[in-house]
Protein backbone atom coordinates (compact mmCIF):
# COMPACT_ATOMS: atom_id res chain seq x y z
CA UNK A 1 0.00 0.00 0.00
CA UNK A 2 0.49 3.55 -0.64
CA UNK A 3 -0.11 6.67 1.06
CA UNK A 4 0.00 8.34 -2.20
CA UNK A 5 -3.30 7.87 -4.03
CA UNK A 6 -4.13 9.90 -7.42
CA UNK A 7 -7.62 10.85 -8.49
CA UNK A 8 -7.55 11.16 -11.78
CA UNK A 9 -8.69 9.41 -15.80
CA UNK A 10 -5.66 7.82 -18.00
CA UNK A 11 -7.38 10.23 -20.87
CA UNK A 12 -6.75 13.22 -19.17
CA UNK A 13 -4.04 15.20 -20.48
CA UNK A 14 -3.17 16.63 -16.92
CA UNK A 15 -3.63 13.60 -15.44
CA UNK A 16 -1.14 12.26 -17.79
CA UNK A 17 0.89 15.10 -16.79
CA UNK A 18 1.46 14.07 -13.38
CA UNK A 19 1.53 10.38 -14.04
CA UNK A 20 4.56 10.76 -16.10
CA UNK A 21 6.17 12.44 -13.85
CA UNK A 22 5.57 9.40 -11.17
CA UNK A 23 6.85 7.20 -13.81
CA UNK A 24 9.98 9.14 -13.74
CA UNK A 25 10.75 8.64 -10.86
CA UNK A 26 9.46 4.81 -10.39
CA UNK A 27 7.19 6.19 -7.70
CA UNK A 28 4.64 3.79 -6.35
CA UNK A 29 1.06 5.65 -5.91
CA UNK A 30 -2.84 4.13 -6.20
CA UNK A 31 -4.65 5.74 -9.20
CA UNK A 32 -7.98 6.29 -8.20
CA UNK A 33 -10.00 6.32 -11.28
CA UNK A 34 -12.53 8.80 -11.35
CA UNK A 35 -15.13 6.84 -13.05
CA UNK A 36 -15.30 4.10 -10.55
CA UNK A 37 -18.17 4.25 -8.07
CA UNK A 38 -17.54 7.63 -6.00
CA UNK A 39 -14.43 8.62 -6.74
CA UNK A 40 -15.75 11.88 -7.96
CA UNK A 41 -17.66 12.16 -4.70
CA UNK A 42 -14.12 11.71 -2.72
CA UNK A 43 -12.33 14.18 -5.45
CA UNK A 44 -14.77 17.09 -4.55
CA UNK A 45 -14.97 16.65 -0.74
CA UNK A 46 -10.64 16.75 -1.31
CA UNK A 47 -11.00 19.64 -3.73
CA UNK A 48 -14.50 21.21 -4.93
CA UNK A 49 -13.95 22.81 -7.72
CA UNK A 50 -14.23 19.16 -9.09
CA UNK A 51 -11.08 19.68 -11.53
CA UNK A 52 -8.46 16.85 -11.56
CA UNK A 53 -5.93 15.40 -11.03
CA UNK A 54 -5.83 15.77 -6.99
CA UNK A 55 -3.29 13.91 -5.25
CA UNK A 56 -4.04 12.47 -1.58
CA UNK A 57 -0.91 12.01 0.65
CA UNK A 58 -1.98 11.17 4.03
CA UNK A 59 -3.77 12.91 5.52
CA UNK A 60 -2.78 16.31 2.64
CA UNK A 61 -4.48 17.18 -0.47
CA UNK A 62 -2.30 18.74 -3.71
CA UNK A 63 -4.28 19.92 -6.95
CA UNK A 64 -3.31 21.55 -9.91
CA UNK A 65 -0.50 19.40 -11.91
CA UNK A 66 1.73 21.62 -11.90
CA UNK A 67 1.83 21.74 -7.53
CA UNK A 68 1.56 17.67 -7.62
CA UNK A 69 4.73 17.24 -9.63
CA UNK A 70 6.62 19.56 -7.24
CA UNK A 71 5.05 17.84 -4.36
CA UNK A 72 6.38 14.78 -5.89
CA UNK A 73 10.16 16.11 -6.17
CA UNK A 74 9.61 16.95 -2.40
CA UNK A 75 8.62 13.45 -1.45
CA UNK A 76 11.18 11.49 -3.97
CA UNK A 77 14.19 14.24 -4.88
CA UNK A 78 16.10 12.10 -7.14
CA UNK A 79 15.08 12.49 -10.72
CA UNK A 80 14.16 16.33 -10.23
CA UNK A 81 11.60 17.97 -12.18
CA UNK A 82 12.48 21.08 -11.38
CA UNK A 83 16.17 21.40 -11.57
CA UNK A 84 18.00 22.58 -8.90
CA UNK A 85 19.99 25.11 -10.88
CA UNK A 86 17.72 28.55 -10.31
CA UNK A 87 17.78 29.30 -13.33
CA UNK A 88 16.90 26.26 -14.94
CA UNK A 89 14.17 25.97 -12.52
CA UNK A 90 12.97 28.97 -13.80
CA UNK A 91 13.06 27.95 -17.62
CA UNK A 92 11.09 24.79 -16.31
CA UNK A 93 8.79 26.23 -14.35
CA UNK A 94 8.24 29.31 -17.70
CA UNK A 95 8.02 26.36 -20.31
CA UNK A 96 5.48 24.25 -18.22
CA UNK A 97 3.10 27.63 -18.17
CA UNK A 98 3.52 27.91 -21.76
CA UNK A 99 2.19 24.82 -22.31
CA UNK A 100 -0.46 24.93 -19.92
CA UNK A 101 -1.48 28.25 -20.84
CA UNK A 102 -0.91 29.05 -24.94
CA UNK A 103 -1.06 24.57 -25.98
CA UNK A 104 -3.47 23.19 -23.35
CA UNK A 105 -6.21 25.93 -22.60
CA UNK A 106 -6.53 26.78 -26.31
CA UNK A 107 -6.88 23.46 -27.53
CA UNK A 108 -9.50 22.95 -24.92
CA UNK A 109 -11.32 25.91 -26.13
CA UNK A 110 -11.93 23.90 -29.54
CA UNK A 111 -12.90 21.09 -27.75
CA UNK A 112 -15.53 22.26 -24.95
CA UNK A 113 -16.79 24.50 -28.02
CA UNK A 114 -17.04 21.22 -30.12
CA UNK A 115 -19.24 19.26 -28.07
CA UNK A 116 -22.06 22.07 -26.54
CA UNK A 117 -25.27 22.68 -28.03
CA UNK A 118 -24.56 23.12 -31.57
CA UNK A 119 -27.08 25.97 -31.34
CA UNK A 120 -24.37 26.97 -28.42
CA UNK A 121 -21.58 26.85 -30.72
CA UNK A 122 -19.08 29.92 -31.26
CA UNK A 123 -17.07 29.31 -34.65
CA UNK A 124 -14.64 33.06 -33.04
CA UNK A 125 -13.90 30.59 -30.62
CA UNK A 126 -12.35 27.99 -32.70
CA UNK A 127 -10.74 30.31 -34.86
CA UNK A 128 -9.41 32.43 -31.83
CA UNK A 129 -7.78 29.31 -30.57
CA UNK A 130 -6.52 28.10 -33.47
CA UNK A 131 -4.99 31.14 -34.24
CA UNK A 132 -3.08 31.45 -31.12
CA UNK A 133 -2.20 27.32 -31.52
CA UNK A 134 -0.41 28.47 -34.74
CA UNK A 135 1.44 31.32 -32.82
CA UNK A 136 2.64 28.82 -30.25
CA UNK A 137 3.68 26.38 -32.78
CA UNK A 138 5.87 29.26 -34.48
CA UNK A 139 7.27 30.10 -31.38
CA UNK A 140 7.93 26.64 -29.84
CA UNK A 141 9.23 25.62 -33.32
CA UNK A 142 12.03 28.29 -32.42
CA UNK A 143 12.91 27.81 -29.31
CA UNK A 144 13.28 24.06 -29.70
CA UNK A 145 15.90 24.41 -32.79
CA UNK A 146 18.77 23.87 -30.23
CA UNK A 147 17.02 22.67 -27.54
CA UNK A 148 16.27 18.29 -26.50
CA UNK A 149 13.92 19.29 -24.23
CA UNK A 150 11.77 22.17 -23.20
CA UNK A 151 13.85 23.72 -20.89
CA UNK A 152 17.04 22.60 -21.98
CA UNK A 153 19.24 19.14 -21.93
CA UNK A 154 17.24 17.73 -18.65
CA UNK A 155 13.59 15.78 -18.49
CA UNK A 156 11.56 18.24 -16.32
CA UNK A 157 7.58 19.08 -15.45
CA UNK A 158 7.54 21.15 -18.86
CA UNK A 159 8.04 17.99 -20.45
CA UNK A 160 5.38 16.08 -18.62
CA UNK A 161 2.86 19.05 -19.94
CA UNK A 162 4.05 19.21 -23.37
CA UNK A 163 3.94 15.56 -24.07
CA UNK A 164 -0.36 15.29 -23.66
CA UNK A 165 -0.44 18.79 -24.82
CA UNK A 166 1.25 18.23 -28.07
CA UNK A 167 -0.78 15.10 -28.59
CA UNK A 168 -3.93 16.37 -28.45
CA UNK A 169 -2.91 20.20 -29.55
CA UNK A 170 -2.04 17.99 -33.05
CA UNK A 171 -4.92 15.95 -33.25
CA UNK A 172 -7.47 19.48 -32.80
CA UNK A 173 -5.57 21.53 -35.26
CA UNK A 174 -2.16 20.15 -36.90
CA UNK A 175 1.18 21.15 -36.20
CA UNK A 176 2.48 22.70 -39.58
CA UNK A 177 5.16 20.39 -41.30
CA UNK A 178 7.26 22.36 -41.83
CA UNK A 179 7.83 23.24 -38.22
CA UNK A 180 10.82 20.49 -38.19
CA UNK A 181 12.09 21.24 -34.60
CA UNK A 182 8.84 21.04 -32.91
CA UNK A 183 7.90 17.63 -34.63
CA UNK A 184 11.33 16.07 -33.57
CA UNK A 185 10.27 17.34 -29.73
CA UNK A 186 7.09 15.89 -30.28
CA UNK A 187 8.58 12.81 -31.41
CA UNK A 188 11.10 12.50 -28.77
CA UNK A 189 8.42 12.79 -26.20
CA UNK A 190 6.08 10.19 -27.88
CA UNK A 191 9.86 7.97 -27.77
CA UNK A 192 10.26 9.09 -23.78
CA UNK A 193 9.33 5.51 -21.89
CA UNK A 194 7.18 7.36 -18.88
CA UNK A 195 4.86 9.04 -21.68
CA UNK A 196 4.64 6.33 -23.49
CA UNK A 197 3.78 4.09 -20.74
CA UNK A 198 1.14 6.72 -19.93
CA UNK A 199 -0.24 7.03 -23.42
CA UNK A 200 -0.42 3.44 -23.60
CA UNK A 201 -2.80 3.73 -20.59
CA UNK A 202 -4.96 6.07 -22.58
CA UNK A 203 -5.46 4.22 -25.75
CA UNK A 204 -8.71 2.13 -24.58
CA UNK A 205 -10.72 5.62 -24.33
CA UNK A 206 -9.38 7.15 -27.19
CA UNK A 207 -13.22 7.06 -28.48
CA UNK A 208 -13.77 9.61 -25.42
CA UNK A 209 -12.10 12.33 -27.97
CA UNK A 210 -14.91 14.70 -29.33
CA UNK A 211 -12.69 15.20 -33.04
CA UNK A 212 -12.15 11.45 -33.28
CA UNK A 213 -8.62 10.32 -32.39
CA UNK A 214 -6.67 9.61 -35.68
CA UNK A 215 -4.54 6.34 -36.01
CA UNK A 216 -1.23 7.87 -35.40
CA UNK A 217 0.70 8.39 -32.60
Amino acid sequence: MTDLILYSHPFSSYCQKAIVAFYEKDLPFEQRMLDSEGAMAELKALWPFGQFPVLKDGDRRFAEASIIIERLDQISPATPMIPTEPDLALEARFMDRVFDNHIQTNQQRIIYNAIRAEADRDPLIVTEAKARLDTAYAWLNDVMADRTWAAGEAFTLADCGAAPGLLYAHWTHSIPKEHVHLWAYRRRLLARPSYARALDEARPYRDYFPLGAPDED
